[in-house]
């Protein structure tokens, strides 16, 4: 179990996260939800320990989750990544069983397999020996959830993954959310934007520095919650498109 207590964060005197709390158990995709600047992306480095915390505990198994951070995959946003970077995507994928073999050593047979596996699962093994510079953005993503699965984790943080890809991209990329759901993984996945998407979690989050509702969509997107979310100027792309069969 992954569990969130009081998680806060302060940048110099400004609230970047208040007091968030939340538990997920294994086999659970959760989604996160909010306004740019609600604090999704801090609330996942906070939980890595990427950037400091004020206060709260972040728990995975009973024992802090940054000791143990071997077991976690983490995607963050595209616009952090440097994509001039002269890399192929088979070494980009290689590098997550680089962290655990050792810079030092070669690869073996079982790492190559892992890497191959993972290419094939996102549609991606025929461009293998491309620049990723080279690839569309919805591939650049796919290389990048390619190196999560490869790291065999067990916890997997997302952070905007659908910001800027195709619609195959996109069904590929929920498709694996669901293989990783059914092999009892634990998956976080930040998007101000969830469109039909947001009908596949199993729970949803709704942030905006404090956590203002945890439920279903059904009982989360609310024209309430998200009026204390979004403010009282509510537009009509805020609100996704729920499956009806989420209000019978």
């Amino acid at each position: 179990m992954l569990e969130v207590h009081q998680l806060a964060v302060n940048y110099r005197g400004v609230k970047g996260l208040d007091a968030v709390t939340f538990r997920v158990m294994p086999g659970q995709l959760v989604g996160i939800v909010g306004p740019n600047g609600a604090g999704k992306s801090t609330m996942f480095k906070a939980m890595l320990g990427l950037i400091p915390k004020d206060q709260g505990i972040v728990h995975y198994c009973t024992c802090p989750l940054h000791q143990q951070l071997e077991r976690v995959a983490y995607v963050p946003q595209r616009s952090l990544i440097d994509w001039d970077y002269p890399i192929t995507v088979w070494h980009v994928v290689m590098m997550a069983r680089t962290r655990q073999l050792g810079w030092f050593r070669q690869p073996g047979r079982v790492a190559q397999e892992t890497v191959s596996a993972a290419l094939r699962q996102v549609e991606l093994w025929e461009l293998r020996d491309r620049r990723i510079g080279d690839l569309s953005g919805g591939q650049q993503q796919r290389v990048f959830l390619a190196r999560a699965l490869a790291q065999q984790a067990d916890l997997f943080l997302f952070d905007e993954p659908f910001t800027g890809v195709d619609g195959k991209t996109e069904a590929i990329m929920l498709r694996v959310f669901d293989e990783l759901r059914q092999a009892g993984k634990i998956l976080l996945i930040s998007s101000h934007d969830w469109g039909q998407a947001i009908n596949q979690l199993d729970r949803l989050l709704l942030l905006n520095q404090r956590l203002i509702a945890d439920g279903s969509p059904r009982q989360v997107m609310t024209p309430e919650n998200l009026q204390q979310a979004y403010g009282t100027h509510l537009s009509t792309h805020c609100q996704p498109e729920l499956d009806h069969n989420l209000f019978c």
